[in-house]
């Protein structure tokens, strides 16, 4: 699998590939363009394929024990930091890591705190100091902290993709809308979810039941 393209950009890439093909596939059918027809063919399928290979283990933790425990795990494995997504909001942060940062997930969680206030009250001034604060995105104002992939893509995204784009982001990694929505419901009550892309079949069975043993609810793959 090319991890390269476990990006959230990308998935919504294969999607547009996919609309958009289909709607070349259907144009040319009704006028005879066979040409158009094939291309259109073509290109959902290589949607379809890229969306299959950007599928995103994921699940929500209600306690710092279980995600910490899980997110060591993927470490010990092979994965980085640049590997796992890692959403909460800033309270649950700050409630489950504030007093020590001695784990790595609590390292990681707390990597840039306050730099938001330091490069400017404004979305957009966060989002041009997202390089100063690594591979985390903090947004005081809207009480979100967002690490790993996904903090690149939401920042890609814009003020309003910031403000709003939570369920959005989720979806576009590959998660159902219906699942989204109860991940961001558990984000909001004090939780937090831990997600990524598996390298093989292998580590996907194995972070299944890792997650399921580690008190993960709505475990998605």
């Amino acid at each position: 699998m090319n991890k390269d393209k476990n990006t959230v950009s990308d998935e919504l890439g294969a999607v547009g590939d996919r609309v958009e093909g289909g709607a070349k596939n259907a144009f040319g059918s009704v006028t005879g363009n066979e040409s158009l027809e094939r291309e259109g063919e073509n290109q959902a399928a290589g949607g379809a394929q890229r969306q299959r290979e950007n599928r995103m283990l994921s699940g929500l933790f209600r306690d710092k024990d279980s995600a910490d425990r899980t997110y060591s795990t993927l470490r010990d494995r092979g994965y980085t930091d640049d590997d796992i997504n890692i959403l909460s909001t800033d309270e649950t942060r700050d409630s489950w890591f504030a007093d020590t940062d001695d784990t790595e997930l609590g390292s990681k969680a707390l990597e840039g705190t306050g730099v938001g206030s330091a490069v400017g009250g404004t979305l957009g001034a966060i989002i041009g100091g997202i390089a100063a604060i690594g591979s985390n995105l903090i947004l005081p104002g809207v009480g979100l902290v967002v690490a790993g992939p996904l903090a690149a893509a939401l920042a890609g995204a814009g003020a309003g993709g910031l403000t709003g784009g939570l369920v959005g982001a989720l979806i576009g990694s590959g998660i159902p809308e219906e699942r989204a929505k109860l991940y961001e419901e558990g984000i909001k009550d004090g939780g937090m979810v831990v997600g990524f892309n598996p390298k093989n079949d292998e580590d996907a069975k194995y972070f299944e039941e890792h997650f399921r043993s580690n008190k993960a609810e709505h475990v998605y793959y």
